[in-house]
């Protein structure tokens, strides 16, 4: 099947790495997640480390059944709605109550896109992590190859010009982009990234630091964007993308009132919420929020 490419995608070609030794793999647009089999059953994780598992207890419960103790995935949780993947559906079951995150997994079920494997028990522990990407993807594959859905690892290929033929197709699947990872590459543990993200969006993160009006329906972020070291502020938030946002800042500590570099006064959080603005606002410029990461 064919699809279409809207206007705006055919202004570039993605900056693909080109030369030998690079690998291939599409960037799904959902939660990121860690998720470990242990002794006792699996524990979830997002990307700040909280615990999530009563929220995504439909991968939970397949990964205790199918995966040996010990074994332990990075990937993405993705909902599947009206032919794409939905990140809508995604940000709505992470925000929700246990109550509500429960009744949405019964409507809309989540599947669990793993792009890499970190420890395995019958392949050295932990130990897989150090290894080059290539053999960490050959053991994932191998890992889920009888598991099936909703586990299942995302399309890898280390032919560029299939990687271009997903880029300029797969956008309206839900599918945010490519990943170019070096085929020698140990996986990246709290460390600067050799990985290369190319997005069909011009968009970078930006930490959050404050809000400025309610907390449950913010107004405007405080924003660190990377590589800054002053807070901003965004621009005016859209109504939905504000109460998304203000459930996450629910529960994050106060840390009095602060001005941003406007001169503005923010509440500042303390919280590990980040969010993707688009990049081509500058450091001048204003920052528009996208969603959160």
């Amino acid at each position: 099947m064919e699809y279409p490419i809207r206007p705006a995608l055919a202004r570039a070609v993605p900056t693909l790495p080109t030369g030998p030794g690079w690998h291939f793999e599409i960037k799904v647009d959902g939660h990121r997640m860690i998720l470990r089999r242990t002794e006792d059953g699996v524990i979830c994780y997002s990307r700040t480390g909280r615990i999530v598992t009563s929220h995504w207890m439909d991968l939970a419960v397949p990964a205790m059944q199918q995966l040996p103790p010990g074994t332990t995935l990075d990937g993405e949780a993705v909902v599947w709605h009206d032919g794409r993947m939905d990140f809508g559906a995604v940000q709505a079951r992470a925000a929700s109550s246990l109550d509500r995150a429960r009744a949405l997994a019964a409507r809309l079920p989540a599947s669990y896109a793993a792009f890499d494997v970190l420890a395995h028990p019958e392949h050295g522990g932990a130990a897989v992590a150090a290894r080059p990407y290539t053999e960490r993807r050959a053991l994932l594959v191998e890992v889920l190859a009888d598991v099936g859905p909703p586990l299942q690892p995302v399309l890898a290929t280390p032919d560029r010009t299939t990687a271009l033929h997903w880029y300029e197709t797969l956008q309206p699947q839900g599918v945010e982009g490519i990943v170019a990872k070096p085929a020698g590459s140990a996986y990246p543990f709290g460390s600067r990234s050799v990985w290369r993200k190319i997005r069909h969006a011009d968009t970078t993160d930006a930490r959050v630091v404050g809000f400025v009006g309610p907390r449950r329906r913010p107004r405007r972020l405080a924003l660190l964007p990377a590589g800054e070291s002053r807070p901003r502020l965004s621009a005016p938030l859209d109504p939905v993308l504000a109460a998304r946002l203000g459930a996450f800042l629910a529960d994050a500590p106060v840390e009095g009132e602060h001005l941003a570099d406007a001169g503005e006064t923010y509440t500042a959080l303390a919280t590990e919420l980040v969010v993707e603005v688009l990049a081509g606002t500058g450091r001048h410029g204003t920052l528009s929020v996208v969603r959160a990461r």
